[in-house]
């Protein structure tokens, strides 16, 4: 009975020992083979957040920081940009005055663009919480309260003193013309040469295309155009171009 039980035990301790080498192998092959990941969570209440892996920056957010450089930096940027293009005017003229020679002066041009570039309609932007709704921006184009942004006059009346005729080129349509001039000659801007503003065909023409169009216009007039100045690349790119073109500071909206 002993020997009995003991071929049994004996037995068993194998069968046993032959189990767990089993599971051993098993186990260890299972882990040599990539699966899901266990995560073992931590005991009490607790909190998952995902997110896409990338996404635009929050506008909210966005806005927030626009407030702030408006606040304390718009203003400066403005006046730095405009105080090189006051530094490429008077190059620009020097220059024009060595070639010129005994053929008499040049007729020479500097082309303004007029929202955020010769007036500032931040009043309005922030009022709208930099959104744009077409007939909130008719109003306010209609009341002629856009202030000058004083670079940009103190520039334009620089130009008229060395003899250079300023020329407005503006995005704004032709049914605006009124209040446009309005609004110029209440913010200090006077005795300009030209003022061009989009017909009803040029409202969908591309910017680029419209711009240049006009300047074409103002060198066809036997203007040469020594300096261009905007807020969007779009006032300054094109056929013809002025010989120096200064851009300055808008992160508020963007015309291509």
């Amino acid at each position: 009975m002993r020997k009995k039980f003991g071929v049994a035990l004996l037995a068993g301790l194998l069968a046993a020992s032959m189990q767990s080498a089993m599971w051993a192998q098993a186990s260890a092959s299972h882990a040599a083979v990539p699966g899901p990941a266990t995560i073992s969570a931590p005991a009490g209440p607790q909190s998952f957040h995902t997110s896409a892996p990338v996404e635009p920056q929050n506008l909210g957010l966005l806005k927030t920081k626009l407030k702030a450089y408006a606040k304390c930096c718009y203003a400066a940027a403005l006046e730095k940009q405009d105080e090189v293009a006051e530094a490429f005017l008077e190059q620009a003229v020097n220059q024009a005055k060595l070639h010129s020679g005994s053929q008499g002066s040049e007729k020479l041009a500097l082309v303004l663009d007029i929202d955020e570039t010769s007036l500032s309609n931040y009043p309005q932007m922030a009022a709208e919480d930099y959104g744009f709704i077409q007939k909130d921006w008719d109003v306010w184009a209609e009341s002629a309260k856009a202030p000058a942004i004083p670079g940009t006059l103190k520039l334009a009346e620089k130009a008229q003193a060395l003899g250079v005729a300023v020329f407005f080129i503006t995005g704004r349509p032709e049914t605006q013309r009124a209040a446009t001039e309005k609004n110029l000659t209440a913010a200090g801007y006077v005795n300009w040469a030209g003022l061009t503003l989009r017909s009803q065909d040029q409202l969908h023409e591309a910017t680029i295309a419209y711009k240049s169009a006009a300047r074409a216009a103002i060198v066809k007039q036997g203007y040469k155009i020594i300096l261009s100045v905007g807020d969007q690349w779009s006032d300054l790119k094109g056929t013809p171009q002025a010989e120096y073109s200064v851009k300055l500071p808008n992160p508020f909206y963007y015309i291509p």
